[in-house]
């Protein structure tokens, strides 16, 4: 799926979807509250009020970068807390580069947080040892959320995705440590979006009178644009990730910004009521 935001242009690639099997991460959104919210169905959930997710990455083309926006799980990874998580073995490098995104092509790696979903293919496994999987590019993360995972990665599956998808970024001298307003090229800056990760950022795009949101993980569904105060169970500070909604979905609602979030795809925010609401948009 591509969209255009004035000159810059974002290709979804998608690494895994999923339909239901959600309530570990959105524990309130029960099918019966989902049917009660018809706007989401067809696009973001089916009849039955199954939610429908992805795990993707987002390449976003300006006139000067190729960036990829998060990189989901990446092959080969192990000591994950999902099961079906570890030990892929996907042809997502593949189907990158018959897009016309081979690994080589990339300019700098951006990611929103530091989490499993969003870090898997910063790196790649060559002969026993974790290496950058983009060979030119820059490694971008917010310096807050590296140095809490840096300082904070005690639990074993914390470690694990640390030690193999951000380390070895760091020990290869590619990453840049940014504050959470970095104002990445003329059409790119960050937002910072705290709450669900200690430095978690989302990315404004502008380009030529037109404005497009990368929300990132701010909400994993826009089923949360009704309902502010669900928050995820991996919310670092779930008082604050329901004020960082508000907040940011205020900002960009009843405007033309094209929103796409870090697990669905491209929309448009309408406020109804107290809350909002997500309108779908095509390719």
């Amino acid at each position: 799926m591509q969209w255009k935001v004035g000159r810059v242009k974002i290709t979804k690639m998608v690494e895994l979807e999923t339909v239901g099997s959600t309530r570990f991460v959105l524990p309130l959104a029960s099918n019966d509250e989902i049917q009660k919210l018809p706007w989401l169905i067809p696009d973001f959930a089916t009849e039955e009020g199954r939610l429908k997710m992805s795990i993707h990455s987002l390449v976003v083309e300006t006139p000067s970068q190729r960036i990829v926006v998060d990189t989901g799980l990446g092959n080969d990874k192990q000591g994950r807390s999902v099961p079906i998580w570890n030990n892929r073995t996907t042809p997502f490098l593949e189907i990158m580069s018959a897009a016309g995104f081979p690994p080589d092509s990339i300019d700098t790696v951006l990611c929103t947080h530091l989490h499993v979903d969003h870090v898997g293919w910063n790196t790649k496994l060559v002969d026993g040892k974790w290496v950058p999987t983009f060979p030119k590019a820059r490694y971008v993360f917010g310096r807050t959320e590296y140095e809490h995972w840096r300082d904070h990665s005690t639990a074993p599956d914390k470690q694990a995705v640390f030690n193999d998808s951000v380390k070895p970024i760091i020990d290869a001298d590619r990453a840049d440590l940014i504050p959470s307003d970095h104002r990445l090229c003329e059409e790119i800056s960050m937002i910072a979006t705290p709450g669900h990760s200690a430095g978690h950022m989302s990315v404004l795009i502008r380009s030529e009178g037109e404005q497009g949101l990368l929300a990132g993980d701010v909400a994993h569904h826009p089923c949360q644009m009704a309902h502010l105060d669900w928050s995820s169970t991996p919310d670092f500070d779930q008082t604050q990730s329901t004020a960082t909604r508000r907040e940011l979905f205020g900002r960009f609602a009843d405007t033309p910004t094209l929103v796409i979030g870090g697990h669905f795809s491209a929309g448009h925010i309408r406020r109804e009521g107290d809350a909002f609401r997500f309108e779908a948009l095509q390719s």
